[in-house]
Parts: C-alpha cells; sequence; structure tokens
C-alpha cells in the first residue's frame, strides 16, 4: 500500500496559466457501428505494479471484444506531468481517450472543450452511479453541468490513534461521539514534554497537507469553502475563524501539537509513538503495520453531531475526438473498469478504498482488512465526505493562501480572523485570473 498523491495540486504557476485550447480532433466516424475496428489510449498515470494490472484488465476487455485495441501506458514519467502533456495534446489536436486526473484539474479539464459529456449515459440504472461517493460524483461534475468521466480512485482522513499511549494514559478510545472539546482534552492529556510526546500532530507546511486538514473543521462547523457561484472564498466567515482559533489554541495555549513542518514527520513520529493521534487516510496502515505500531481508527471527531471529513477523488477524465465509435467505446471500457468486479482487482488489490460502496462485503476487502486492520472503518468514512474540495481553476492560489494563514496562526503569528481576511484578498485574487 501507496500513499495516495490525490493531495498534491498537480499544477504549477507556470501551467496554470495554460490555456486549454488549440487544435480540434479531426472528425472520425459520425454515426456508431459497434462492431468497426477502434483504437483506444488510455493514460494510466500509475506506477509500474498498478500500470501492469489495468494493462491485464485492458487485455480482457480487447478478447471479449476483438474490434478495440487499446493503448496502455503511464502516459507520463509521474502523474503530476499528465496535465502538462494533456496540455500539449490539446494544443496540438493529439491526446488520449482516457487520462487519470487529479481531481484538482476537473474544472480545467473541462473548459479545455475536449472532454466528453456522459451526463445522460451514467444515469442508466446498471451503472450504479450512487453506489459512488458522493465526494466522487460531484468531482467528476466540477460545474455540475457536465459528467467528464468516472471516479478513479477515493480516499479520506480519519481519526488514528495509538492504544498503547491511550491505555498508559487511563484515558477511553476515541469513538464516533468524540467531539471537539474530547479531541482537545485527550490531546492535552496525552502531551508529554518531558518525553518529546505530543497528543496531536498537523501540518504547518502551507502546502495542500495545511489546507485539507482544515477543511472538515470549516465544514463541520458550517462554513464553506466557496461561495454558492464558486467566484470567491468564504473561508473567513465565523466558523472558519473559530475552527482557525480552535486548532490555535490546541498548539499555542496547549502545547498539545506537533507542528510539521514537513509533511513527512507526523506519520513518522506516530508510527514511532511519540505522537497520540494523527488524521490521516489508508495510506499510512502500511506503515504501521510494518512499525508494529498499536492503534485504533475511527471518524472524525465533530461538531453537534457533524463529523464530516475530507476526500481527495481522483477521476478517469474522458474525452472527445469527435468519433462515435471512439466516444462508444471509451465510455464502455470505463464503465466496466470502475465496475465492482473489476475495481476489486485493481484498486483493492493494492489497498486502495473500494470505489463502490457494493465492494464493502466483498471476500477481496475482507482480506485487505485482515492485512491492515481497520481499513473497512476508514472505507465507511466516506459516508462522512458529503463535500469535495473545489475544483476551480484557481483553487491553487486559494490553498497556498489559506495554507500560509494556517501555518503562520498555528505557529503562534498572527490572528486568526486577521490571517483568514487577508487569506481571502490572496485566494479572490487567484480565482479572478
Amino acid at each position: 500500500m501507496k500513499r495516495r498523491t490525490s493531495l498534491a495540486i498537480g499544477v504549477t504557476a507556470a501551467l496554470a496559466a495554460l490555456t486549454l485550447t488549440g487544435c480540434g480532433p479531426q472528425q472520425g466516424a459520425q454515426t456508431l457501428d459497434p462492431d468497426a475496428d477502434v483504437k483506444l489510449t488510455w493514460w494510466t498515470g500509475q506506477d509500474a505494479e498498478a500500470n501492469d494490472i489495468l494493462k491485464g484488465l485492458a487485455q480482457e476487455f480487447e478478447e471479449a471484444h476483438p474490434n478495440v485495441d487499446i493503448e496502455v501506458s503511464p502516459g507520463a514519467s509521474s502523474t503530476d506531468e499528465l496535465l502538462t502533456k494533456l496540455s500539449a495534446g490539446f494544443a496540438g489536436g493529439t491526446y488520449p481517450d482516457i487520462s487519470y486526473s487529479y481531481g484538482s484539474w476537473a474544472s480545467q479539464l473541462e473548459s479545455s472543450g475536449r472532454t466528453l459529456d456522459i451526463t445522460d449515459k451514467v444515469k442508466d440504472a446498471d451503472v450504479k452511479w450512487d453506489e459512488f461517493p458522493e465526494s466522487a460524483r460531484l468531482t467528476v461534475q466540477p460545474t455540475g453541468q457536465k459528467t467528464i468521466g468516472f471516479p478513479a480512485i477515493v480516499d479520506n482522513i480519519s481519526l488514528i490513534y495509538n492504544t498503547q499511549l491511550f491505555d498508559e494514559a487511563g484515558l477511553e478510545y476515541p469513538n464516533e461521539n468524540w467531539t471537539w472539546d474530547d479531541f482537545r482534552a485527550a490531546a492535552k492529556a496525552l502531551t508529554d514534554p518531558s518525553k518529546n510526546q505530543y497528543g496531536y500532530g498537523y501540518s504547518v507546511s502551507g502546502q495542500e497537507e495545511t489546507t485539507w486538514q482544515f477543511w472538515p473543521h470549516l465544514w463541520q462547523n458550517g462554513g464553506s469553502i466557496l461561495s454558492d457561484d464558486g467566484k470567491t472564498a468564504t473561508f473567513n466567515s465565523q466558523a472558519g475563524v473559530d475552527a482557525l482559533t480552535f486548532l490555535r489554541d490546541m498548539a499555542v495555549d496547549d502545547k498539545s501539537i506537533y507542528l510539521d513542518q514537513t509533511d513527512t514527520k507526523t506519520g513518522e513520529l506516530f508510527a514511532a509513538g511519540s505522537i497520540a493521534m494523527e488524521t490521516s487516510g489508508p495510506w499510512q496502515l502500511y506503515d504501521l503495520n510494518v512499525a508494529g505500531t498499536p492503534y485504533g481508527v475511527t471518524i472524525l471527531p465533530g461538531t453537534d453531531g457533524d463529523h464530516q471529513t475530507v476526500s481527495g477523488p481522483d477521476i478517469w477524465a474522458m474525452f472527445d475526438h469527435q468519433d462515435k465509435n471512439r466516444e462508444y467505446w471509451t465510455y464502455e471500457l470505463m464503465k466496466w473498469v470502475t465496475s465492482a468486479e473489476q475495481d476489486e482487482r485493481w484498486n483493492v488489490a493494492i489497498g486502495n478504498l473500494p470505489l463502490r460502496s457494493g465492494e464493502l462485503d466483498s471476500d477481496a476487502f475482507a482480506e485487505q482488512v485482515a492485512n491492515y486492520p481497520y481499513l473497512d472503518v476508514m472505507a465507511a468514512n466516506g459516508d462522512n465526505a458529503k463535500q469535495a474540495r473545489p475544483t476551480v481553476k484557481g483553487y491553487n492560489g486559494l490553498s497556498v493562501a489559506i495554507g500560509d494563514a494556517i501555518s503562520h496562526v498555528l505557529q503562534g503569528d498572527g490572528d486568526p480572523k486577521e490571517a483568514l481576511d487577508a487569506a481571502v484578498e490572496d485566494a479572490n485574487e487567484a480565482l479572478s485570473e
């Protein structure tokens, strides 16, 4: 099991400035003939192990449909480079039929004018669209006007706790009824400066790790990231100020938070028994098992019964080549790959969470839960991923703005309201570009 990379924004400043337009593709078949020979290009965005699994699935699909030829490759040397290649392909009129894409790219891809719209198709009952988590469905519908592909990978963050440290402190384990106050009290009780032991760990790198860990606090408190029209930032509401003040009080007053400058130390120190609680996802369980860390998992502490979490869904973006036959088989391939039967053979097989709720009772997932205890709790926590991170073009700048504000405040530099007000100004500038 490897850490997912969907946290990455994946768009540099230069790339974010690109306009995804250019020469359109030459027209192909304008009348559907399902028996016509078709060649599809699929960029998986995966490492060698996962790419080989998907290549094997593609070969099975070809055997079942001999007129379909699928060229499968990672598409680039790293997932982050896929958007650069897609941008160049849009400009030159050469791009794949399917590409793995970070969810944060969705709006930018839709605005290119190159994506397919499968909204009507996924309404068919046999697609079982509602089995995908809501956050994943929202991500492939970035503007709410089109459905530009299928969910590819889903995740979320849960509360992971060290059972040995709780036992030694005589504290009850966290549970699904925990409030913010319960969480703060436990973190304070589990902090011991003489042992360099902290109750909790939080990123102050100012990167997306800092930002996305904050969104559940904002949402649980009734706040929102953007206005309803998606054009202005609203995270400096009273809900946002109260959420940041809560974290600031833990970090500065209680000194119960390990402030992670690197985005990697929290996981390492938790595995070593120096941090009692962390909020993380399924990618962390492999390291905990290797380290032999005694742990448990539950949903995030909440407020007023709201335990929302944040998810980072990635997608299979599907592209239009003005060819009815390619469009037909692109859809059929992705519908098949994201079915429960196939998803168990690649997503679940490599340690990711199941794409669909119907997979939770499968033998394949039960086997993974036996290998990685509490993976089922993390999967069920997907029900608490009720909102999707924005996929608007300016999200990268917005994330940097609020991430920087959070980092400064948690290190005792700045007032929560003033910091968020300033961050909103920077975020709105990014959103307007």
